[in-house]
């Protein structure tokens, strides 16, 4: 709607009939299109984040990605950048992407003091971007440049303990751990379904008992 960078005609209709509207556009207020310094800080602090894709249809994806605090960096006022590490090799998110460069990212602290940040905009995949070259352990480097940053109400977070990050996490002046490539990702695959199909056999089992 030409009265809001985040509400739509759908959106509205729902704030109307719980009325909300009110309230939807007071939060509005606090959106912006260009990082503070406290989004840099807590954006650059973060193990991992999330990622919401779509095809060309509109199917949406969404995906987890993750690596040592400080894989996400803000580049500019309204700019991040993250590196894409090896992996199972569907290119799920990477590859809606390139058909389709609307993404919405959602930062988030499940530990500590909680809190949500949401990034919506337009990303770029690219191969040849400067960074690659000083970023350990990247095959590709995403930029996503925000249209809207706003902070969500972290209400319903649940407090949860962050021990380590990954062990798999590339990392300056390590080895990467990491070694069986897409056939160590189809071992651990196969090893889950292991776990699962074990789990089934024993709940049979306890029913039939």
């Amino acid at each position: 709607m030409a009265d809001s960078i985040m509400f739509h005609e759908g959106n509205r209709r729902l704030q109307d009939q719980f009325d909300s509207r009110r309230i939807s556009d007071r939060l509005e207020q606090f959106t912006r299109k260009e990082f503070t310094p406290d989004d840099r800080a807590f954006i650059e602090s973060a193990p991992y984040f999330f990622i919401a894709t779509a095809d060309a249809d509109g199917r949406p994806d969404c995906s987890f990605k993750g690596g040592m605090p400080g894989f996400v960096a803000v580049t500019g006022p309204s700019e991040l950048v993250f590196p894409d590490y090896d992996g199972n090799g569907m290119f799920k998110s990477l590859g809606n992407i390139l058909i389709n460069n609307d993404v919405g990212l959602l930062f988030i602290a499940m530990h500590g003091r909680p809190r949500r940040l949401r990034v919506n905009g337009t990303a770029t995949v690219s191969r040849e971007d400067p960074l690659l070259a000083r970023t350990v352990g990247a095959q590709l480097i995403v930029r996503v440049t925000a249209r809207v940053i706003f902070p969500n109400c972290p209400r319903y977070i649940p407090d949860m303990q962050l021990v380590d990050p990954s062990i798999y996490a590339p990392r300056s002046g390590c080895d990467p751990v990491w070694t069986g490539g897409r056939r160590g990702v189809m071992r651990y695959m196969l090893l889950d379904l292991k776990v699962v199909l074990l789990c089934c056999s024993a709940t049979r089992h306890w029913d039939a008992g």
